[in-house]
């Protein structure tokens, strides 16, 4: 039987939002014969090579379905035969927008809850460890779950996971409990976690496979508006009442502070009450909307002698390259609104510093679509090695200045995040081949850089100061040029 080797690799971002799967796909016959001369003849015209009318098919061996494992083998009918898919496309874009959006949130609770329980940086930085974490530990399973009843009921069930996470906000915030806060969050990214298990392929299985890439390019889009709206919409409702200084809260007795933990906190529960609301009315939606089925037929992880993913030095590299961008993006993200508090920064307040946050994240989904192009026309090497570059360079100028330059300067560096998820992933999993979902695995488990760099750097920052802690983002993104101009392919044996 022969075969056509077609390699796509799903485009994704890390903070908000998290990565896509790559496909290896392999097009054959159903009948006995390789078809022949039928190149470009509509699918009903198509025959074998004794005249038999075979059906066209296609065999997703789906690397790691956005999260790290090799799924079995899925065979589904091609859907480029004239049929729209906008409706179930469209549908499932919403859950995009909403995983970008309660992602995004994370930025503008640290702030509140290091105010609230009068925390360290490294200590509120568990709120990213806690979310980020729960990828390492839901993911597999979630993987493992989906291939056996599918991808229209996890989607549901990461739906409602995720509304019993932001419920669980009621009672942390009530009792008001830093603990309960992060159990919740767990919860929440829990749910997200399954949800992309399950979104990021359909999306990709959802049409005919040559524009795979292109709907998964425009499903991220809204997954980066709802990164960008989610700061105004927190700052609004969560950060409008300004917290005590440190010095204040110090001086409270323990009714006093208990009464005052529970007034601040109090501001999440309305929103995240609502946030719940809508996540049950979207897993109905989503439940009673007729989405296309796609049937899963046998299949199994591949076996391949005398190779490695470890004896591919761009995969190693690769790995290290997303767990450094993942971290140094969530990381500048999640200090942000501190940084822009701060008086020799900006000096704003709370909740006019989460608005501005909106900058860094929609920078992102303007340089998404620039990206786009620009990546047509120049190589993926070096086009990452300049923004991780430029990266670093605007971290170190944010450093060494005050005011607004120092303000500027690290919220244009989302711009430049932009591409650099998809295009490490792209390089991270080239020339592997058959050990393609192994080694996707290896580099989405290393998106729990998104909670170790920022807790790092909450211990930095609580030692020499949020100014300069943020000498460790700009480490990461000098590691991501190097890999851009080192981490290529083993050579091939002739």
């Amino acid at each position: 039987m022969g075969t056509v080797p077609v390699s796509l690799t799903a485009r994704s971002q890390a903070g908000g939002a998290l990565p896509n799967a790559g496909f290896l796909i392999r097009f054959r016959h159903l009948g006995t014969r390789v078809l022949s001369g039928t190149t470009g003849l509509p699918a009903a015209s198509r025959t074998t090579t004794n005249g038999t009318p075979v059906r066209a098919a296609i065999l997703f061996e789906q690397v790691n379905m956005a999260i790290g494992t090799q799924q079995s083998s899925t065979t589904y009918t091609a859907t480029d035969n004239g049929q729209s898919y906008r409706g179930p496309l469209i549908m499932v874009t919403t859950l995009f927008f909403m995983w970008g959006f309660l992602t995004c949130l994370n930025d503008i609770l640290i702030p509140h809850l290091k105010a609230i329980f009068d925390l360290s940086y490294a200590q509120v930085m568990l709120v990213q460890m806690a979310f980020f974490g729960a990828y390492a530990v839901f993911s597999i399973p979630a993987g493992f779950i989906t291939e056996r009843v599918g991808y229209k009921p996890m989607m549901v069930a990461g739906l409602l996971t995720m509304a019993v996470g932001a419920l669980l906000f009621v009672p942390a915030a009530s009792m008001p409990s830093f603990p309960l806060f992060l159990a919740a969050l767990i919860i929440l990214a829990g749910g997200i976690t399954v949800l992309q298990v399950a979104a990021n392929p359909y999306v990709a299985l959802l049409g005919p496979a040559k524009t795979a890439s292109s709907r998964l390019t425009l499903t991220q889009a809204f997954n980066s508006l709802g990164t960008t709206i989610a700061p105004w919409f927190g700052g609004m409702l969560i950060l409008a009442t300004a917290p005590k200084a440190a010095s204040e809260i110090a001086k409270l007795l323990p009714a006093e502070l208990q009464a005052y933990r529970i007034e601040q906190a109090s501001s999440v529960k309305l929103p995240y009450v609502g946030i719940a609301v809508a996540l049950v009315l979207l897993a109905v939606i989503i439940g009673r909307f007729k989405l296309p089925h796609i049937t899963s037929a046998e299949g199994g992880h591949t076996v391949v002698k005398d190779d490695s993913i470890w004896k591919h030095p761009n995969l190693v590299l690769g790995a290290i390259g997303i767990f450094t961008y993942v971290g140094a993006e969530v990381a500048i993200g999640s200090f942000l609104v501190n940084y822009l508090h701060e008086p020799l920064i900006a000096n704003l307040d709370l909740e006019t510093a989460a608005k501005y946050l909106s900058f860094y994240w929609g920078g992102a989904m303007v340089g998404r679509f620039i990206g786009s192009y620009v990546l047509q026309k120049m190589s993926p090497r070096t086009v990452l090695a300049a923004n991780a570059f430029i990266a670093a360079a605007l971290v170190c100028l944010s450093m060494l200045t005050t005011g607004n330059v120092a303000m500027v300067s690290i919220l244009i560096i989302g711009f430049f995040n932009s591409i650099m998820f998809p295009t490490i992933f792209t390089l991270g999993i080239e020339g592997l081949g058959p050990l393609t979902g192994e080694g996707s695995g290896l580099l989405n488990t290393a998106i729990v850089g998104g909670a170790i760099i920022p807790w790092v750097q909450g211990i930095i920052a609580d030692r020499i100061g949020i100014h300069h802690a943020f000498i460790l983002p700009a480490i990461c993104y000098l590691y991501i040029v190097f890999f851009a101009i080192k981490g290529t392919p083993r050579k091939q044996a002739a």
